[in-house]
Parts: C-alpha cells; structure tokens; sequence
C-alpha cells in the first residue's frame, strides 16, 4: 500500500504527490499487451532508480475465449524509494482494459484506490462474457474507488492513424497508450520505452510510429484532461552502489549457470524439454553459444535427462529444468545419476499442479518430490531460491556442490520467482570465488568408488587412459565399482550415498535469525515466499510482538542448528504454498509441535494473510 510522504509541487498547474511506494496492476485480455505494458513500466522505474518488485499473472489456458475470465492476464509492479521484499498486498492503482479483467481483479483494489478502465469495451456483450448482470460503471457497485472512465480503443485508434497501420494493427497500440498515461500519472519518462519501441520495430516503421504515437498521446491525455487533478512521483530508493540491470528469475539462473559453467572451467550442457514455466531458462541460454554453452531440446523430458546423466559423465556441467509433471518422468533417470554418482542439475521451477494443474501459477509443493520422490534409499542435496535474483546464486552454490560431493543437486524455484523481476546488483566475476574441479587421472591408483574424506567418488573424464569403469544402474561393489548383489554391500553402498548428502551440512553457514533468538512465534519460510514472510515479521515486531523470521535455503540437509532454534520459540509457525510439506519435515525432524500456513490458490501469500495469522496464534485481537 502506498504511503504519502510530507511536501509536494505543483507541476503545469496539477499537484504532484510525493510516495513512498505504489503498487500498480494493469489488467486485459491476453491479447491486450499487459505483460508488456507491465514490463515496460517496471523497466523505466529501474532506470529510473526505484527499487522494484513485479507479479506476472498469465491465463492457465493458452487459448481462453477472448473477454472472458479465464483469458485474463495481468502484471503488478510494486516500485518505492526503500527496499521491498514483495509485489505489494492490496493495490493502489488498477487499469482494467475490459470487464472482465475488471471483474477478475478488482477485489484486489484499495479503498480509495485509482481505478482506470477502458470505457469503449464495456459494452453488452462483453459485461455479458464477464457474467456481469450490471454495467459497474453505473450500478454504484465501483462507489469506493477513484475511478476514470477513459475510451482508450478509440482515442488509440485516432492517435495513430497518422502511421497508416490497419485497424487492428491500430487497435493493438491501446496497451502502449494505457501505459503513457500511468506513466504520465506516476511521473515516469517516456525515453526508456520509445527507446525500447524504435529498437524492437527498427525493421517496422509504421509498427514503431504507431506505438510511439500510442505511448504520447496517453500521456498527453493525462496532462491535459481536467479527470486527474493529482499526479504522484516515488522518488529513486538509496540502492548500495554498483551497476543494476532488472532480471527475473529465469533470466538469473540461466546467467548464474553459464557463470558456474565458467568459475568452473566447464563446458554447460542443458538437456530439456519445454514446460511452463521453466521455457525460459532454454531460451536464455540458447542464445549464450558464445560462452561455451551447449542446449539440447529433446522429444520428451525422459531424453532430456538421459542426455543429462551422458554429459555428465563426459566431465561437463549438466543441467536440465522442469517443472512439476516433468520432473516425475526425469526421476527414474535422477535415480541413475544417483546411483553412478555424476555430477548434475535439476532446477524445478514449480507450479501449481497436480498433473496439469495451474500450468501458468505458482505454487511450492514439489518439496516433497525433490527431497522423496525416487524409488529406493535415494537421497539428495536440496537447495532453493528466495527471490529472482536470488537464482543466480543459488544454482552457482548448488554447482559446488554438485562437483564436491559427486552428486546431482536439485534447485527449487518457482513460477512467481521465474516470471517475477527486481534489481539485481551485476557482481564482478573476479569477485566470484572459483569452483574447483578435480578429475581422476593416474591410473595407478584409480578405483572408481574410493572415496575422499568428502564421500565423493572420483570423476574419470571418458578417454582417460587406465580409467576405464563400469557405470550404470545396477549396484556398485565398494571401491572397486563391479556390480555386486551383495547384501552387505548393498547396504554399506546405500549408506555412504546417503552420507555424502549429509555432508554437505558441513558447507551450510548457521542458520541465521531475523528477529530475536527467542521468542513468542517463529515464521518458518522457504522459496519464493521469503519477501512476504520477511515483511510481516517485521511488521508485527513494529508492533511490539515477540515474533522473529528464519527463511530457509538449504531443504537437504538442514542447517546444523534448526533444530536448536525452532525450541526456542513458543510457536513456530511454518508458511509455505502448499498443504504442509516443510511443515511435516520440520516435526519429523525435530518432534515440534509446529503448525501451518498453507495456501495453495496458485498465487503468492499476502502480507495480510500471514499477519493475520500471527494473530490467531498469539490468540491476539
């Protein structure tokens, strides 16, 4: 929610309210250009030096009846002079292109909130198609907000007639016209987006000409209609210093594996196959041939893990990603890397599932499957993302790992963290320890599982001369890696994969506390829901309430004092999008009597829900 600060200026005669921060959300049909518009707007306010956080919301079914609910997509950008951990709660500012991207978001609006709709599209039939038995704009069920009717279609179409595009080509400018105007409302240059227009059109005049004129003539609308007597500016946030650029979080893993790739000294081979949300982590990288990366689209996930466990075991950095549904075709071949002990990636970026579920939201309930969805005594190191820039770092962690402890590591983000975007720092790669790889290569005295004091096994590249081993699904003899159906070796074999994986406990910092040591409530988070969590823990603390935070990174194993902290506590209350898996970790482990927030609508968790929450816990009013 955004908060007035004190002063104000006047600017050709309108009154230009200072903010803390705003949350806006523009809102259409999926073919209305609001991921774009969302984008653009959330780019210029980077530029511009706020600190951002953004919410993509995009329609579960490819080819939902145009005006209808179900084809409604959004975008939601929360941008402030401070730092924001969240997309923003409640929002200050909706723009609703139809009815029913109206009708779809507008429970999400404050009271008082600015309301912005495109007039021209709330005809009969499409309130009709928005199951609307009233116009809203006229049955005084709008009544609590600011709303401003505006025929965007048509002064869209007028505005751009000078660039000689066809009616629908005109037509489709409207979202760029709905963005200068916010833009103009919220005191955002224009420069960084007819940048972006002159660039991505260059070989399309009329195309750009047409966008351009979109863009200024809403903003000329808003400085020139008498329908907006305030205008609001949130000023640039104090950012420590050094050079940002917006990423998501698909972007970030992709730039955080070609940097493992290179610390490393490795070639990266990305095996997959397409799946909402996780696409775009092989598009990423497809285009980066320059940096030693190698993408393999495969007929089936199934075949995309196999050529994963192949690379692997040539001596490159293999990495695929998936999403839920995928992830349980590659587990057979997860059980393979498993058991000959090669070095891997799985990054899941979930969603809301079961089977096909909620293809394009998010969701956090694939913990279970990372950490137990294999056949057999079949554990592995588990890591997870907090926030989109977060990625870049977490798939470089789990790369060490991976090489260190011979094993396959999965990586846990999520649609919210993959689509979502906020400033991230550009870290200078001298700055970046090395990862250190070690390859077998005296045959005298290689055996292909003698272990180092880590429990890894050797890694003998192919070709090696004297290396020669058998690898491949069925048990291994110790040390010398023979197939064996041993029952002892069987269990000493399970035994030491199992050990290597805790291990890696010895890599883990402590676990680290936001709050005090001890304490009324302890919020358990992990993932994507780090920024809401964090925030309402410190909104409660503001409040004089005895509540601190823990966020976790590392799913498998845990950080060597949880145990200790969760005892500490009178409650723990553990949040997560799901219907309790940390939840039943955490009591297992450590035998407390935790209890759950659990969410799982295909959306991120509302500050509001989690304080809410806290006070139902202390059993405050």
């Amino acid at each position: 929610m955004s908060t007035a600060t004190a002063g104000g200026q006047k600017r050709n005669g309108k009154s230009v309210r200072e903010l803390d921060s705003a949350a806006v959300r523009f809102v259409g049909d999926s073919g209305d250009g609001m991921q774009l518009a969302g984008t653009q707007f959330t780019n210029t306010s980077a530029v511009f030096g706020n600190d951002v956080s953004t919410l993509p919301d995009f329609p579960a079914e490819i080819r939902a009846p145009a005006g209808t609910i179900a084809g409604v997509s959004g975008f939601q950008i929360n941008f402030s002079n401070h730092d924001i951990h969240t997309p923003g709660d409640k929002v200050d500012a909706l723009i609703a292109m139809n009815p029913a991207s109206l009708k779809a978001n507008v429970g999400d609006l404050e009271d008082g909130g600015i309301l912005v709709v495109n007039v021209d599209e709330f005809t009969k039939q499409n309130l009709a198609k928005a199951k609307y038995t009233n116009n809203p704009l006229e049955d005084g069920s709008l009544k609590n907000f600011r709303v401003f009717e505006v025929p965007i279609t048509r002064q869209t179409v007028d505005a751009v007639k000078q660039a000689g595009v066809g009616a629908k080509d005109a037509e489709r400018c409207k979202n760029f016209y709905a963005l200068g105007l916010i833009f103009w409302l919220y005191d955002r240059p224009l420069d960084v987006t007819l940048r972006w227009i002159n660039d991505k059109f260059s070989k399309k005049p009329e195309i750009a000409a047409a966008n351009t004129l979109a863009i200024q003539a809403g903003f000329n609308f808003g400085e020139t209609a008498e329908m907006f007597p305030v205008r609001y500016r949130v000023n640039r946030a104090k950012l420590d210093p050094g050079k940002y650029r917006n990423i998501t979080g698909n972007q970030a893993t992709a730039l955080g594996l070609i940097t493992a790739a290179r610390l490393a000294g490795k070639t990266l081979v990305y095996g997959t196959y397409p799946i909402t949300p996780a696409s775009d982590i092989l598009h990423e990288l497809s285009m980066r041939k320059n940096f030693d990366v190698r993408t393999y689209q495969a007929e089936d996930e199934i075949a995309a893990f196999a050529a994963v466990v192949g690379a692997a075991y040539s001596g490159a950095l293999a990495v695929t990603a998936s999403s839920g549904p995928g992830i349980a075709l590659k587990q057979e071949g997860v059980g393979l890397a498993v058991m000959t002990e090669l070095p891997c990636l799985i990054v899941n970026v979930q969603r809301g599932g079961p089977s096909t579920g909620l293809p394009t939201k998010t969701e956090q309930a694939d913990l279970w499957q990372a950490i137990l969805g294999r056949n057999g005594e079949c554990p592995l190191p588990v890591i997870a993302a907090q926030s989109p820039a977060d990625c870049f770092w977490t798939v470089i962690e789990a790369t060490r790992w991976a090489f260190k402890y011979m094993t396959p590591v999965f990586v846990l983000t999520d649609g919210f963290l993959a689509n979502g975007s906020e400033p991230w720092r550009i870290p200078a790669y001298a700055s970046i320890e090395k990862i250190t790889v070690r390859h077998a290569s005296d045959a005298a005295t290689f055996q292909p599982y003698l272990r180092d004091k880590n429990g890894a096994r050797p890694w003998a590249v192919p070709g090696t001369p004297g290396l020669e081993h058998r690898v491949g699904g069925l048990e291994k003899a110790d040390v010398t890696g023979n197939v064996s159906y041993d029952a002892d070796n069987h269990h000493k074999m399970v035994g030491l994969r199992a050990q290597k994986v805790a291990n890696i406990v010895h890599e883990i910092p402590p676990q680290p506390i936001d709050g005090p040591d001890s304490g009324d409530v302890l919020l358990v988070s992990w993932g994507g829901t780090y920024g809401a969590v964090r925030t309402a823990g410190q909104r409660a603390r503001a409040k004089g309430r005895k509540v601190s935070h823990v966020h976790l990174r590392h799913m498998n194993p845990f950080p060597a004092n949880l145990g200790e902290i969760v005892h500490r506590f009178k409650h723990v209350l553990v949040c997560e999008l799901n219907m309790g898996q940390l939840l039943l970790l955490l009591r297992g482990r450590y035998a407390v009597e935790a209890v759950g927030l659990n969410k799982v609508q295909g959306r991120p968790f509302m500050i509001r829900e989690i304080t809410a929450k806290i006070d139902e816990v202390l059993g405050a009013k």
